[in-house]
């Protein structure tokens, strides 16, 4: 395994706090794979990126929530050809609605995307890293799954599951030497909350004690540290990177 290159993988690693972490990473010196469902040039933008600053990367096209897909694509392009140090489920979206209202195919999408996902990205990496006897895994949870919040019980409910997968896994997998924790983004600046009214951001901010919203490199730097050998005793653990919101 020495011989292989030591990568981190990034899925919905196109933009946003994926696109922010994979170059984190890159420039701790990881080989890294990111992937990605839609829009194949914002992908392609980040690879270039980071060839652009002497690193390597690579994209792939990847529906997490397909589990046949997913083991598929730990056989083709990780398991004996990289070394795999590192895991961030960072794959997600939304579909919001009030409870009375949701659909239960907007309910099953979002599990299936942001928690399935995540567990089918998670088995397969411990089957490789538990090999290893190393790695590091940092999901992306949410203040959401922590605090909950109207219109959005699909997503609530599948970032808590992960907080509780995390803590799940980091017992399985701690005599392995291998690393699970959760890292919980406050309100960011992404292309979910881009489309939040003025008012409702204002309101968030008013909310938040360092008075604005985070950056996608907020939450990279958390994940980046969980992910170097500074972390190296930390596993089971939940990183809330939020302004200051408390749930």
């Amino acid at each position: 395994m020495s011989e292989l290159s030591s990568t981190a993988l990034v899925t919905g690693g196109s933009r946003g706090i994926g696109r922010a972490t994979a170059l984190a990473l890159a420039r701790n010196g990881y080989q890294v794979f990111i992937t990605y469902v839609s829009k194949p040039d914002e992908a392609a933008a980040v690879v270039a990126q980071i060839e652009d600053h002497g690193g390597v990367a690579s994209a792939f096209c990847l529906d997490v929530s397909d589990t046949d897909s997913v083991a598929r694509f730990f056989a083709e392009n990780i398991k004996d050809k990289v070394k795999l140090s590192v895991l961030v489920n960072n794959a997600g979206i939304t579909k919001d609605n009030l409870l009375i209202r949701m659909k239960d195919e907007d309910f099953d999408r979002v599990l299936n995307v942001n928690l399935r996902g995540a567990f089918a990205c998670l088995r397969e990496a411990a089957k490789i890293m538990m090999r290893q006897r190393a790695g590091s895994i940092v999901n992306i949870g949410s203040v959401i799954g922590q605090m909950g919040n109207a219109g959005q019980i699909n997503y609530a409910a599948a970032k808590a599951g992960i907080i509780g997968m995390t803590k799940s896994a980091a017992k399985e997998l701690g005599a392995r030497n291998v690393t699970v924790n959760c890292v919980c983004p406050g309100f960011i600046e992404t292309d979910m909350t881009a489309s939040l009214t003025d008012e409702v951001r204002a309101q968030y901010a008013a909310s938040i004690p360092l008075g604005r919203m985070g950056s996608p490199e907020d939450i990279a730097a958390a994940v980046a540290f969980l992910a170097s050998p500074a972390a190296s005793y930390i596993t089971g653990q939940v990183l809330a990177v939020n302004g200051g919101i408390y749930c």
